[in-house]
């Protein structure tokens, strides 16, 4: 099976395309390589604009995979336009061209951003979502446009994504978990702006695997599926992230709590993409820290600017 990743080569793409070519995927990767390249040597690409991308260069794939656009809200609240563009239109205009060439499936990596937020109920695949940031905005546009090509030749499928953390040979370091873990090793003090709003996580080895299943899902499978290992609260994930580093250094961590007021908090149910794709995650906090702890020599500095991408964005589109 030949399967075009779009924007494959960023921080989930690293992980995922070598799965997939474990398994016997044929695997092109699509991709303007803001980031670099961290794929393993020999993968096919295509360093190409996406929008340039047309029905004869779709035409003997199997499947898509939508890892690109833009990644989080600082990167969307800095350029809203463009964010609008990549998440919302972008996305849309490759399911349509991937429907007219013969594609069997498009699998967008949405997020759990939708939401926005859901006081203290677990929202699932059914309700409202009523985020009023650009970016979670433009990621429903982007689902919608997907979704609403569906039919019994062409399945799409949506996979809502929580905050996908952890080590990737493409790293970041401007993720929650990932956020803490440095500023615990660093500064031995990690900064909570609001401990009690809510973020279902994900490790990006947890993440891969829901892409997988999607991948190879029966045929007549379509529709959005909530994608997490679990439910944490930002002063949960603060409180695990220091004890692990305390655990794997011997040093002891700082808590430095504050009360900054934040309108986006979600919880959600995975039970969908349990019950019909078979997912079922393995990472919690304590060992997504483990495998950051493990990998350090792999990333080194954690000072680099590819680490975050607000600051290779504002390069390229300052």
């Amino acid at each position: 099976m030949k399967i075009l990743i779009a924007g494959g080569a960023g921080f989930i793409g690293s992980v995922l395309v070598p799965l997939l070519q474990e398994r016997g995927y044929e695997v092109t990767v699509a991709d303007l390589f803001w980031f670099g390249n961290h794929l393993p040597e020999g993968v096919e690409t295509m360093r190409r604009e996406l929008f340039d991308l047309t029905e004869e260069d779709l035409a003997g794939y199997d499947q898509v995979i939508f890892l690109a656009g833009l990644s989080n809200d600082p990167m969307a609240e800095f350029s809203p336009s463009k964010n609008f563009i990549e998440n919302g239109a972008l996305p849309s205009y490759l399911a349509y061209i991937a429907k007219n060439a013969g594609v069997q499936r498009f699998i967008y990596a949405s997020s759990c951003s939708v939401y926005g937020f859901t006081d203290a109920t677990l929202a699932d695949e059914d309700s409202d979502v009523r985020c009023g940031y650009p970016y979670g905005i433009s990621k429903l546009q982007g689902e919608r446009g997907v979704l609403q090509l569906a039919d019994e030749d062409f399945s799409t499928i949506a996979l809502r994504q929580g905050t996908v953390v952890g080590y990737s040979p493409r790293m970041r370091f401007d993720l929650i978990v990932n956020t803490m873990f440095k500023a615990a090793v660093q500064t031995r003090r990690i900064t909570i702006n609001n401990p009690t709003i809510w973020r279902p996580i994900l490790d990006v080895r947890d993440t891969t695997q829901a892409f997988l299943l999607a991948a190879g899902a029966e045929r007549d499978v379509s529709g959005v599926y909530n994608v997490a290992y679990d439910n944490f609260t930002v002063g949960e994930i603060g409180e695990r992230v220091a004890a692990s580093v305390e655990r794997l250094t011997g040093q002891t961590i700082a808590l430095d709590v504050k009360d900054i007021k934040d309108f986006r908090s979600y919880r959600v149910s995975t039970e969908r993409a349990r019950r019909v794709l078979g997912f079922n995650p393995q990472f919690g906090v304590e060992t997504i820290v483990d495998s950051l702890f493990e990998n350090r020599s792999e990333y080194g500095d954690f000072s680099k600017e590819a680490f975050y991408n607000i600051e290779v964005f504002k390069q390229l589109h300052g």
